[in-house]
């Protein structure tokens, strides 16, 4: 069992004093029998005081203020953690009697949020290929793992053409994106088939820098299997979730899971600084932990005014 220790810092910086400043914070890593938290830390400029909830999905949520003028904002979360390996579902559990079990539990508390249909311009298209994976005699992971490969086979990894507002007819028209696209397909396609799914945030945890999705949060799905429970699928690198993958949130879909989210009064004008390191074992250098994998700017005259500012981290998960 892999042990990792994390560091995610996510940096603000305005070019005149921005104040109250509320924000959301989703960085606390799931505590279960898939993985063991040994240590979490959350350190803060400014060092507010930070509101800890559990939220609907069971996931703990921060919430803190900066009321003072301030002209950087830094979040930084330390992570040590112990990640276990995926079982996978029973292979003896004739079909006919999960799919079943699905119709039943699709309507029920709590899977009935996951199951929740996104219209889309492209949903018979969608469909036909998810028809393509069904027969009388494949179960619900199966079929799970075949759509994993489907988006994996027919989807270019690719950063910079698709945001965190890109929705899911442009994903499949392009047939490209990075990891919360293809996980936002994977998604629609489960669903459409009565598998419940939910969105997943967290790390990818490489051992080799070879998986896609490393140096940022990363994203993948979580499909329910009768008789088994949630089980992880990762279509960005055709793998099921499993002792290198560790999760922060899920729901039931990006937005449910933003790492870092909030409102300030002041100009728009900013640059956000997304940094994630990991390490399992392997010292990593100065410039590998200094240097951020993701820079976004808002351009804006920098002189502040009084109106109310809202910018959901633009933070894409890779």
């Amino acid at each position: 069992m892999p042990k990792y220790r994390i560091k995610h810092i996510t940096r603000y910086s305005y070019p005149s004093p921005v104040t109250d400043s509320a924000n959301q914070v989703m960085l606390f890593p799931i505590d279960d029998p898939m993985q063991e938290v040994k240590k979490h830390e959350l350190l803060i400029t400014h060092q507010p005081s930070v509101e800890v909830f559990t939220d609907y999905f069971g996931n703990k949520v921060g919430i803190f203020s900066v009321i003072k003028p301030h002209t950087q904002l830094t979040i930084e979360s330390l992570i040590e953690v112990i990640a276990k390996d995926a079982v996978t579902p029973d292979s003896q559990i004739p079909a006919a009697s999960q799919w079943e079990n699905l119709s039943i539990v699709g309507e029920q508390f709590p899977y009935m949020d996951f199951m929740l249909r996104e219209t889309c311009k492209a949903e018979y298209e969608i469909l036909a290929v998810v028809k393509s994976f069904m027969g009388e005699d494949i179960p619900p992971f199966a079929v799970a793992e075949q759509m994993s490969n489907f988006v994996f086979t027919h989807f270019e990894y690719k950063k910079g053409i698709t945001s965190v507002e890109t929705e899911v007819d442009e994903i499949w028209e392009i047939k490209a994106g990075v990891c919360q696209d293809f996980a936002h397909v994977l998604l629609v396609m489960l669903r459409m088939v009565g598998i419940p799914a939910r969105y997943v945030s967290g790390y990818i945890c490489p051992k080799n820098h070879e998986l896609r999705g490393e140096g940022a949060t990363h994203a993948w799905v979580e499909a329910y299997i009768p008789f088994h429970g949630w089980i992880g699928l990762d279509p960005t690198n055709n793998c099921i979730a499993g002792d290198r993958h560790v999760r922060l949130a899920v729901g039931r879909n990006f937005t449910d899971c933003t790492p870092v989210k909030g409102t300030y009064k002041g100009s728009s004008a900013h640059t956000l600084e997304v940094s994630v390191t990991i390490e399992n074992g392997q010292p990593r250098s100065e410039t590998e932990l200094s240097t951020p994998v993701f820079t976004y700017q808002v351009h804006n005259p920098g002189t502040p005014d009084n109106s109310y500012r809202k910018f959901m981290e633009m933070q894409q998960q890779q």
